[in-house]
């Protein structure tokens, strides 16, 4: 890609995406930018594809809780689609694969895709699920719908089961420690195990320190 052109994209979402959500601002997604363009590298992937989909991915997000939680992506990349239309310089061919990419995107959706951009940018989107900066988003959402730190009469759901919606916790075991298990690439499939890693120790810590070491 061309750097004048991924530089205005850059300059644009910085522009647009909403600073409410710190899990999911501008810095998260030049962290997945960041990712993508990595992977992206390895695999021989098209950059005019990978960009703006990692740069506009979120670029609307309802809240976990909202009723239209469910519409993010597709609202996303409709949005994304106009944005990419309006520069001139474009190529128009990526931008209904960029569509699709952030279409695919989400977690919670289970697609598996077949474009190799659209699995690049599962794979950099699902590395923010996953390691220290995992940890620092999980509390953050947390903190906007108002959930406690973890069940205190079951910190680590040795007894219970998953429940994302009261305890922050909790999704650790519904999500954070499986991301590993659902990259596409080797790139990713190499740093999620080893952020993997840190989140279980990280768990082993805290449970020294809920049990009083």
């Amino acid at each position: 890609m061309d750097n004048s052109l991924r530089s205005r994209l850059i300059a644009i979402a910085k522009e647009k995406i909403s600073r409410d959500d710190v899990s999911h601002d501008f810095y998260h997604a030049s962290r997945v930018l960041y990712n993508a363009e990595m992977i992206a590298t390895n695999e021989k992937a098209d950059l005019n594809i990978i960009v703006p989909a990692a740069l506009f991915h979120d670029i609307i997000v309802y809240p976990k809780n909202h009723p239209d939680r469910n519409k993010s992506q597709i609202e996303s990349a409709n949005l994304t689609s106009e944005i990419l239309a309006n520069i001139y310089d474009f190529p128009t061919y990526a931008i209904g694969k960029v569509q699709t990419c952030i279409r695919e995107c989400s977690f919670s959706t289970g697609i598996i895709p077949e474009l190799l951009e659209s699995k690049i940018l599962q794979d950099a989107d699902r590395l923010e699920a996953t390691g220290a900066i995992s940890i620092l988003r999980t509390y953050a959402s947390a903190g906007i719908m108002k959930k406690t730190f973890y069940d205190p009469n079951d910190p680590f759901c040795d007894d219970r089961k998953i429940d994302t919606s009261k305890f922050a916790l909790d999704l650790f075991y519904e999500r954070l420690l499986k991301v590993a298990d659902r990259m596409h690439t080797e790139t990713a499939k190499s740093i999620a195990k080893r952020r993997t890693k840190f989140l279980n120790d990280f768990l082993n810590e805290l449970r020294l320190e809920l049990d009083g070491e």
